[in-house]
């Protein structure tokens, strides 16, 4: 034991002064997702191709094999060099780290470069609370904001649905009032989000027709922007039902209410409105088997009402 010790201690020393050549497949993925957008992946690899891989990635050792890689970050860097018919290694620093201080490290580097738009901090936020990285406190701290932020932040986030925002994209320059907006909106609506989330691809859809047809609106805002707008607009159009226009001369069905005798004395009450008519009986044995015998009822005095008009 004590051997095992020393030679990963050696080992974990080799690693913090060294920058490693791997293999890409050599190393996997299972950190917790910060963002929405991998576009600019294929600009990555076309400068890595062209002037090399100038900044390392981060990795730590698997503990379950010790010919594999956890990555820390990286993750764009990774992609490409995967992608890379011209680069085979992809350059890497090695550190020891649980799987606590790797997301830590994760969190301190994307907000070093402090390129994570509001609404993939939300949704960072609620897979690291969904993945046991700490309480809602322990996640303000690290993403270096008030738990009053992190808590309005993962309220968006589920009121719209990581699906939906995954459809949308990460949306730069789309802050949180105009998110938030968009939740009471589809609340509010009670949209269909499945029909929404329709509404983002159709965005990127028209966005790769362009690409391909070399039509595109150098001045048009980000695809995501395009497809936030467009799901904000449609929420927009949400509308009550109209009600059906009145026939000439009709006048509006005014409420009738009268009372119901159970017994010989006021039990409940029958109302009639212009939507239809309720009867409601006052709580009791009586309104509990009524409960259970409603549709029993409904049913004979469907029937006996049918028999009259037949008579």
């Amino acid at each position: 034991m004590s051997t095992n010790r020393a030679l990963r201690s050696a080992r974990d020393a080799v690693d913090s002064h060294h920058v490693w050549d791997l293999d890409p497949d050599h190393i996997t993925d299972t950190r917790v997702g910060d963002r929405l957008d991998q576009a600019d992946v294929y600009d990555l690899l076309d400068a890595i191709e062209a002037n090399g891989q100038t900044v390392p990635i981060l990795v730590r050792r698997d503990p379950a094999n010790a010919d594999r890689y956890l990555l820390v970050y990286g993750r764009r860097r990774l992609e490409a060099i995967r992608l890379s018919t011209k680069v085979n290694k992809v350059r890497a620093l090695v550190a020891n780290l649980d799987d606590h201080a790797a997301v830590t490290a994760q969190i301190s580097e994307n907000m070093a470069r402090r390129d994570l738009s509001f609404i993939e901090k939300a949704l960072f936020a609620q897979e690291l609370l969904a993945n046991g990285f700490g309480n809602q406190s322990q996640i303000a701290e690290a993403l270096t904001v008030t738990k009053s932020a992190i808590s309005m932040a993962l309220a968006i986030a589920e009121t719209i649905s990581a699906p939906l925002i995954r459809a949308i994209g990460p949306a730069h320059g789309i802050g949180r009032p105009r998110w938030e907006a968009l939740g009471k909106s589809i609340e509010a609506a009670n949209a269909d989000r499945d029909r929404l989330i329709g509404i983002a691809d159709d965005i990127y859809t028209q966005a790769s027709v362009a690409i391909a047809r070399d039509e595109v609106d150098q001045n048009a805002p980000d695809i995501s922007v395009q497809a936030f707008e467009a799901v904000e607009d449609a929420l927009a159009k949400y509308q009550k039902p109209k009600q059906k226009p009145k026939k000439s001369g009709e006048t509006p069905a005014k409420t009738r209410s009268r009372p119901l005798a159970v017994s010989g004395s006021q039990g409940g009450t029958v109302k009639r409105t212009a939507k239809g008519i309720s009867i409601s009986v006052d709580e009791g044995a009586f309104a509990d088997w009524l409960e259970l015998e409603a549709q029993n009822i409904i049913n004979d005095l469907h029937a006996r009402w049918l028999q009259r008009a037949e008579d």
